[in-house]
């Protein structure tokens, strides 16, 4: 638990680029409210969803108290009036919270909350240092942006690593990637503190809410099922989930496909399943407020991802006893840890991909054992109130 009682409360301001469908949103918006329970005081920064993302605002409880404010002018694109603007208003409401940590999530926020708390620090602190954390659930270096906008952020994070207390990794995969590939910071810099969620539902899924969920979505009791779950973006290639899905389903015709999800490539993949002739086989859901039943209505989940720092879906559906057959990138061998517990195929194989879908969908022993395995894998590891301790342990280690 955050330290209580001390001469300084601790206060944390945690800023986020925006509170779209993902890992970090369901993180700052968790933690926010688990530490604030706890006795420290949290200010939420959050700026601006993109157009057609999925909004995790509804995570927050109707009863929260902690703060939280938008700041329109923190968003994704690169925009120096608007990150100029977004600085200065961020700058303003730590001159007011006088937090004791600052911890920002995602690339953006990294930059522009960092920067505010450096000038704040320079200005304003008077002795009372806030302390900087940043979590990399991922990184933008690789596949999310334009190269000359990839540079730019590269630039941003040596300069910003070098002033930042605590850098965070959620997986050893990224951690390895920015100290080897990208040269961020020596890899003593750097904590690794996994992704953490509340798995308890997911976790209760039996056969009964199987049967429930199919029933619900339209399918039929012996279909074998595979899902995608997450953002319909470049990044998540779910084109590549509709070739493999139509791979599958060319010689399994029990075979069925759900996508839970949104976002710029819907229309798309819409065109993409008509063209394949899959209207029949593959269920476009939209965004799903609970993914509970997309879970239990499902044999297989499916990772396309080009980059990845911690699948949520994948860790979602493992809690559920739904086991991942997923490209092999990014932080994905850290979940999938074993050959027990999923499968991983080379990144954008999609031959492979619907080969090993195929094989799992036609052995439901194996399918069954590896399920038990990875739910129980899945709860150990990924579990929210590990994620609460360590966080806990690292800002009172930060703040003494």
């Amino acid at each position: 638990m955050p330290p209580t009682g001390s001469t300084r409360a601790l206060r944390i301001a945690r800023i986020i680029t925006r509170l779209n469908v993902g890992g970090p949103a369901i993180q700052a918006i968790e933690m926010s409210a688990r530490f604030e329970r706890a006795g420290a005081h949290t200010l939420l920064v959050h700026g601006r969803l993109g157009a057609g993302e999925g909004d995790m605002r509804y995570l927050v409880p109707a009863d929260r108290r902690f703060e939280m404010i938008a700041v329109p002018s923190l968003q994704r694109d690169v925009n120096p009036i608007a990150d100029a603007a977004a600085v200065a208003r961020v700058f303003a409401l730590l001159r007011r919270f006088r937090p004791t940590i600052v911890h920002t999530h995602m690339a953006k926020a990294g930059t522009v909350g960092r920067a505010a708390a450096l000038l704040y620090n320079a200005t304003v602190a008077h002795g009372a240092r806030a302390r900087l954390v940043h979590t990399y659930h991922g990184h933008v270096l690789d596949g999310y942006f334009p190269t000359w906008a990839a540079r730019a952020f590269a630039a941003a994070e040596h300069a910003l690593a070098r002033r930042t207390d605590a850098l965070v990794a959620v997986s050893e995969s990224v951690r390895r990637d920015l100290v080897d590939r990208h040269a961020v910071a020596d890899a003593d810099r750097f904590r690794v503190v996994p992704l953490g969620l509340d798995l308890s539902r997911l976790a209760a899924i039996g056969p009964a809410d199987r049967a429930a969920a199919r029933a619900a979505f339209g399918l039929d009791a012996d279909a074998r099922v595979v899902c995608f779950v997450g953002r319909l973006t470049a990044i998540k290639q779910p084109e590549l989930f509709i070739e493999a899905a139509a791979r599958v389903a060319a010689g399994n015709p029990r075979a069925g496909f759900l996508v839970a999800g949104g976002g710029e490539l819907e229309a798309a993949v819409r065109s993409q399943i008509a063209d394949r002739g899959l209207r029949d086989r593959v269920r476009l859901l939209g965004w799903q407020r609970d993914v509970a039943p997309v879970y239990a209505a499902s044999d297989l989940v499916a990772i396309t991802s080009r980059n990845e720092g911690t699948p949520v879906a994948l860790i979602e559906g493992m809690a559920a006893a739904v086991p991942g057959v997923c490209f092999d990138v990014g932080g994905v061998g850290d979940v999938v840890s074993g050959p027990d517990v999923g499968v991983l195929v080379p990144a954008g194989d999609t031959a492979s991909l619907a080969a090993e879908i195929e094989r799992l969908l036609g052995d439901e022993r194996r399918r069954a054992e590896m399920g038990v395995r990875a739910r129980a894998s899945a709860a150990g590891r990924f579990a929210i109130d590990r994620l609460e301790r360590d966080l806990a342990a690292l800002y009172a280690e930060l703040v003494g």
